[in-house]
């Protein structure tokens, strides 16, 4: 059996390589079990410096987590799929929590499971080839593993529109927004992990490597302005009407609402609804509650059809044709959306504090 995650310590370096290329190093429950094992040793080891994930694959950083296995344990015994859900809300708070530098080196796409993993490390490096993207919507879920804690706060919409949408973007925008620190060709990450080996600071190491974006690298800028207005409406249908106003030209603007709309119609109804509730809400909500109520919201999905019929459509059958439980946005009850949202009363997900995490040396 293949070695999913290898963990490594050289000098004052702790290094985990996600090393599952056959899927794209989708995240899987032995994947989060080393992670979360060998985790709390390195805090506590006054010789360790930094920690560095990297992947073994030159095409993935992380392609999200193994939704399949996800559904298929579910299929048998949901309880066990909600603690494994719980398992890996409890690894991001780790990784939020953890109290040396942590550097990701991406140069390739991370999604999902895998933002998760990066999203909260101290610095996030990209290669030319990094992309970024929650598409959890096209599979009939939502954006979790704390990410609406940070779409959230994105400005001009951008968080709406990363989280409905599920696009992808790439490294020039993610720097723009924050979403990766720093620029760095990967021919570089090798002198990255060796200076880290011998405790090199952190921060003036990757600045002195980082490379500004060149301008016409941001794909998304010159459609920042009719993102914000279309996006900045108050709900989804709302969003969508206003992208359907706005499609009718042969203007660049024109055509890349329509695309999106395309996009939208295709999504999941109820996680649109949800996705743009949860991500309203945790503007004043920090990574804890958000995690919080990510479970509360994914152990729902995992119970409604809307989540195996998307993971059917998309990554089993891979016909695209989804047969979503309502029929478009506007079909979606209010109090359908409010369901998702009630409490789990005993069930609900329990996460130490910030306080009581920095007290164990996580």
């Amino acid at each position: 059996m293949e070695d999913t995650l290898i963990v490594a310590r050289r000098g004052a370096l702790a290094e985990f390589t996600l090393n599952r290329p056959k899927t794209l190093n989708a995240l899987n429950d032995d994947m989060r079990g080393k992670i979360v094992a060998a985790l709390p040793d390195f805090p506590r080891d006054p010789e360790v410096y930094a920690l560095v994930l990297r992947s073994a694959s030159p095409r993935a950083f992380c392609a999200g987590g193994d939704v399949r296995e996800l559904v298929a344990l579910a299929s048998q015994d949901y309880a066990a799929a909600c603690a494994s859900l719980a398992f890996e809300y409890r690894m991001n708070w780790m990784l939020e929590c953890f109290s040396k530098p942590t550097v990701s080196l991406i140069d390739g796409m991370t999604m999902g499971s895998g933002v998760g993993l990066v999203l909260y490390n101290t610095h996030r490096v990209a290669g030319p080839n990094f992309s970024f993207a929650m598409p959890e919507t096209a599979i009939g879920l939502f954006p979790d593993v704390g990410a609406a804690s940070v779409l959230a706060r994105l400005p001009g919409a951008m968080g709406r529109y990363l989280g409905l949408t599920g696009r992808r973007i790439n490294r020039a925008v993610a720097y723009r927004l924050g979403l990766a620190t720093h620029c760095i060709a990967p021919e570089k990450f090798a002198a990255i992990t060796t200076a880290l080996e011998t405790a090199e600071p952190v921060d003036p190491l990757l600045d002195g490597l980082h490379q500004e974006p060149a301008p016409d690298e941001d794909d998304l800028l010159a459609m920042s302005d009719v993102l914000y207005q279309c996006f900045s409406k108050p709900t989804v249908p709302t969003i969508i009407a206003e992208l359907g106003e706005r499609s009718g030209g042969d203007d660049a603007a024109a055509s890349w609402c329509r695309s999106v709309a395309e996009d939208l119609a295709t999504r999941c109804p109820l996680s649109l609804h949800v996705t743009l509730r949860h991500l309203d809400e945790c503007r004043e909500l920090d990574l804890r509650e958000t995690l919080i109520r990510d479970y509360r919201l994914a152990a729902r999905f995992l119970a409604g059809p809307d989540f195996k019929e998307g993971v059917r459509a998309v990554l089993v059958d891979k016909d695209n044709r989804p047969l979503w439980q309502h029929a478009s946005a506007r079909e979606v009850p209010e109090i359908d959306v409010e369901n998702m949202f009630a409490p789990l009363g005993n069930e609900e997900l329990e996460l130490k504090t910030r306080t009581e995490m920095q007290a164990m040396r996580i």
